[in-house]
């Protein structure tokens, strides 16, 4: 099977129920080994200014200068139920930053907290989600589901990824396709 990176998964009807319902999960990663991604249309609760707020706080506190934030109302996300104390930056490319990994020609996959740290300034990248944890497949898993018709596939767009609401994001994914998601049964046949 050609690598996914740079798609997005869009569950299928049949997840109800379980952690991945209703998610589009944009796949940072794909070989041999297994897979990594990101749920992109699950929010925590949490405003990224808070978020700002409380790194910049931390920062004060070691003595590092604090840079005036720019008020945004992104959410930040759940990425997945792996390691969901880590935070990722899903962001447009910039190379200045520690801990960064090119997922596409416009894509960029940054773990470090510099780039937390540069988020609402004029040093942020120009488009961008958060995410704390991913969503991880070892080797053949993600595979295994596909052949299961878990999981539907596109090729990512930066629409999809930053433009459309987080609560909508299921829906307009699937319409890509040439259909609404309610149209397809969330009862696997067999013949």
């Amino acid at each position: 099977m050609k690598s996914l990176q740079n798609h997005f998964l869009i569950a299928m009807p049949s997840l109800e129920d379980t952690f991945f319902e209703r998610s589009v999960v944009y796949i940072c990663e794909h070989d041999n080994k297994g897979a990594m991604g990101l749920i992109i249309n699950r929010p925590i609760g949490m405003k990224v200014n808070d978020l700002l707020e409380q790194i910049a706080e931390l920062e004060a506190e070691e003595g590092k200068p604090t840079p005036k934030i720019t008020t945004t109302d992104a959410e930040v996300l759940m990425g997945g139920p792996v390691t969901p104390e880590r935070g990722f930056v899903l962001h447009t490319p910039q190379s200045c930053w520690s801990n960064s990994q090119q997922v596409s020609d416009s894509l960029m996959l940054t773990t470090s907290r510099d780039v937390l740290s540069a988020i609402g300034t004029d040093k942020s990248p120009q488009k961008y989600l958060i995410a704390l944890g991913y969503a991880g497949w070892s080797k053949d898993q993600l595979e295994q589901e596909l052949a299961d018709n878990t999981w539907l596939t596109i090729p990512a767009n930066e629409h999809l990824l930053f433009d459309v609401k987080t609560d909508e994001l299921w829906q307009e994914a699937t319409r890509t396709l040439g259909f609404d998601i309610w149209q397809i049964s969330s009862q696997a046949g067999h013949a």
